[in-house]
C-alpha cells in the first residue's frame, strides 16, 4: 500500500500541472487574439477576423469556466462575490445533503435487499470456506481473537460473572422438589441397587476387619462391676452376631434390611418433593454448601483451568480444538455450496438482518457522515476536495477554451453569411 503522504503529494503535483496547462491555453488564445486584432488594424486579410473571433470567444469561455471552477473552492480573486466559495461556506449543508443522498439511495431497505439477493454472499462464502487454506486462515484468526479475549479478561471479573450467572442462579432455584423427582425415578427403576450393594460390601468388610474395635467398644460400655472374662464372652458374641448380620445383608438381595433401605429412600424422595420441613432442610444445606469459601475457590480454579486449556489450544495449530474448528468450517463451506435449502435460509437471515439495520439505524448511519463533515475545517476541506477532484475539473477550463473558440468561429461565420 502506497504511503498516504506520497499519494497526496502526487495529486497536488497533478493538480498544479493541469492548472498550468489550462492557464497556458488561456494565455495562448489571449496572445492569438492580441496578434489578430493588431493584424486586422494593419489591414490583414479577412481570414484574420475568423482567428480573432475564435480567440476572443475562447478567452471568454476560458475565463467563464475558470470562474466557475474557482468559485467551488474559494472567492475568485479574493472578491466576496455571492454564491462563490461554495464548498467552504456551505460545507455543512453539503454534508447533510450527502447523508440524505446516501440514506435514500444506498441504505433503502429495497436497495439493500436487492443487492444482497444478487450478490450471492452465502454461496461465495461457502466456496471460499471449503478451501482448506481459507478455513485454516479463518481458524487462525479465530484463535488470535480467542487469545486476545481471554488475556484481556480479568480473572476476578470472570469469577464474579460466574458467581452471578451460575452460583446465584443455582441459589435462586429450590433443590428439594427437582432432586426428589430425580431420585424417585432412580429408585423406581432400581438403579440405586448397585450403590446399596457397595455400601453393604464395605460394611461387611469393615466389621470383618475391625474385631478389636468392636471388642473395645463393648468392653467400654460394660458395667464396672462386670468380670472381664464375661465382657469378652459378650463382646465375642456380639461381634459374631454383627458379622453374621452384615454377611446376610451382603449376600441376600431380598434381606429385610435392604428392603427397609429401599423404603427409606423412596420415602425420602417423596419428602423432598412434598414435605415442607424436608424441603426447608435441603435449602439450608444448599445455602451452606454454595456459600462455603471452597465453592468460590472451585469457581476460580475452574476458570483458571479453562483459561489455560483455551490458550494452549489456541496457540497450538495441531490442537484438537483448532483441528475440529477447521474441519467444522470446511464442512460448513461444503454445506453452503451444496445445500440450496441451507443456503436460502442463511441468505434470508442475512437479508433480514441487513434490512432491520438499515430500517432502524439508517439515520444513525447517515449522521456519521454529516457529523464528520461538520467537524472538518472549512478551508482544509476545500483544499482536500480540490486536491482529489481539482485535476479533473481543470479539463472544464480546457474544454471551455476549446468549445468557446469553436463557438466564436461559428458565430462569426454565420454573422458574415447572413448579415
Amino acid at each position: 500500500m502506497r504511503d498516504t503522504a506520497a499519494v497526496e503529494a502526487e495529486r497536488r503535483r497533478g493538480l498544479r500541472r493541469m492548472k498550468g496547462i489550462a492557464t497556458g491555453l488561456l494565455l495562448l488564445v489571449t496572445a492569438i487574439y492580441v496578434v489578430a486584432r493588431w493584424q486586422e488594424s494593419a489591414g490583414a486579410p479577412s481570414w484574420v477576423g475568423y482567428v480573432s473571433a475564435a480567440a476572443e470567444a475562447g478567452m471568454v469561455g476560458a475565463l467563464a469556466d475558470w470562474f466557475a471552477v474557482t468559485a467551488l473552492f474559494r472567492h475568485p480573486m479574493g472578491l466576496p462575490i455571492p454564491h462563490t466559495a461554495i464548498i467552504p461556506t456551505r460545507k455543512n449543508m453539503l454534508g447533510s445533503s450527502l447523508g440524505d443522498f446516501v440514506g435514500s439511495n444506498f441504505l433503502a431497505p429495497q436497495v439493500v435487499s436487492d443487492k444482497l439477493a444478487r450478490a450471492g454472499i452465502t454461496h461465495r462464502a461457502g466456496v471460499w470456506l471449503s478451501e482448506p487454506a481459507h478455513a485454516e486462515r479463518v481458524t487462525s484468526e479465530l484463535a488470535t481473537a480467542v487469545r486476545g479475549a481471554v488475556r484481556v479478561l480479568r480473572d476476578e471479573d470472570v469469577q464474579a460473572v460466574l458467581e452471578q450467572t451460575v452460583v446465584r442462579r443455582v441459589l435462586e432455584q429450590r433443590w428439594g422438589p427437582p432432586l426428589g423427582r430425580i431420585l424417585a425415578r432412580v429408585f423406581a427403576d432400581g438403579s440405586h441397587h448397585g450403590l446399596v450393594d457397595l455400601v453393604c460390601d464395605r460394611a461387611y468388610d469393615w466389621v470383618r476387619d475391625n474385631h478389636e474395635t468392636v471388642m473395645r467398644v463393648v468392653s467400654q460400655r460394660a458395667p464396672s462391676w462386670s468380670p472381664r472374662f464375661f465382657d469378652s464372652l459378650v463382646a465375642d458374641r456380639i461381634y459374631a452376631e454383627v458379622l453374621s448380620f452384615a454377611w446376610a445383608v451382603k449376600t441376600d438381595p431380598e434381606h429385610q434390611m435392604r428392603k427397609a433401605v429401599d423404603r427409606f429412600l423412596v420415602d425420602f424422595a417423596e419428602d423432598l418433593q412434598h414435605d415442607p420441613h424436608t424441603i426447608a432442610r435441603a435449602e439450608r444445606i444448599k445455602q451452606q454448601v454454595l456459600e462455603h469459601p471452597e465453592v468460590r475457590n472451585l469457581v476460580a480454579s475452574a476458570w483458571a483451568t479453562a483459561k489455560k486449556m483455551l490458550l494452549d489450544a489456541a496457540e497450538d495449530p495441531s490442537s484438537e480444538l483448532r483441528l475440529r474448528a477447521g474441519e467444522g468450517l470446511r464442512s460448513l463451506g461444503r454445506r453452503l455450496t451444496e445445500d440450496p435449502e441451507l443456503r436460502a435460509k442463511v441468505d434470508g437471515w442475512l437479508e433480514g438482518a441487513a434490512v432491520y439495520v438499515v430500517s432502524h439505524y439508517r439515520d444513525e448511519i447517515t449522521t456519521l457522515i454529516t457529523d464528520t463533515v461538520e467537524r472538518w475545517d472549512a478551508e482544509e476541506t476545500s483544499r482536500k476536495i480540490e486536491t482529489h477532484v481539482g485535476r479533473d475539473l481543470q479539463f472544464i477550463r480546457i474544454n471551455g477554451t476549446v468549445v468557446g473558440s469553436l463557438a466564436g468561429l461559428v458565430i462569426h461565420t454565420l454573422s458574415l453569411l447572413f448579415f
